[in-house]
């Protein structure tokens, strides 16, 4: 069981921070994303946390260029299959099940699976992963922790997501293991409901900036 990391990781990395959305209403996705996009910020991950996120996804793959759009919170095979069927360029799971790694082997749309811990990475590494959601990650230990496992397993790449914002960001991308961050803080539920574009492609510029290590 491998990742297909050669087609996940020219995604993850084409900028520092990959936005986490939650869309409530499949009418702001387009134009959210073409403001992500416009920012800089081209991977895009979809929470399957609403009814209209699939939705979402089917209408940002087919409207947005420049976007490459992913699903996130994948809690087992049905979910993983349904976000496939709808184009995702790659899936985002919160944690690491036996199942959902065995499903999704052979796929050619890459799963970046979450950890919290050692061991759990450790499991990813035993399946052929090289590259982890790192969740939630303030509270798990934040930057210092997963400094402290750069150097016992390095052959492991992370994207540290939870209580990651502009402020504490650049304290994971300065990592030697850290390929990007997620964050939700570019697309602030506000800016969404106000329709307020220029804002988040603000948010997005700046976050753009940021540079990994």
């Amino acid at each position: 069981m491998t990742q297909n990391l050669s087609a996940l990781l020219p995604i993850v990395k084409a900028a520092p921070v990959v936005p986490v959305l939650i869309i409530e209403d499949v009418k702001t996705a387009v134009p959210l994303a073409r403001a992500l996009v416009a920012g800089g910020l081209t991977a895009l991950e979809v929470t399957l946390r609403t009814p209209a996120a699939l939705d979402c996804i089917r209408a940002i793959k087919g409207e947005v260029e420049g976007a490459n759009i992913g699903a996130g919170t994948i809690l087992n095979p049905k979910q993983f299959d349904e976000a496939v069927a709808v184009g995702s360029s790659f899936l985002v799971s919160p944690g690491a099940s036996p199942k959902l790694i065995a499903h999704a082997a052979g796929s050619p749309v890459p799963l970046l699976p979450g950890v919290a811990t050692a061991g759990e990475a450790m499991f990813l590494l035993e399946e052929g992963y090289g590259a982890a959601k790192f969740f939630p990650a303030e509270q798990a230990g934040g930057a210092p922790y997963l400094k402290a496992l750069s150097s016992p397993l390095p052959g492991l790449m992370f994207c540290p997501t939870g209580g990651v914002s502009l402020k504490n960001a650049q304290s994971y991308l300065s990592l030697p293991n850290v390929m990007c961050v997620g964050g939700s803080w570019v697309a602030p539920a506000s800016a969404i409901a106000a329709g307020d574009w220029a804002a988040i492609t603000t948010l997005a510029r700046e976050a753009f900036e940021l540079r990994a290590a």
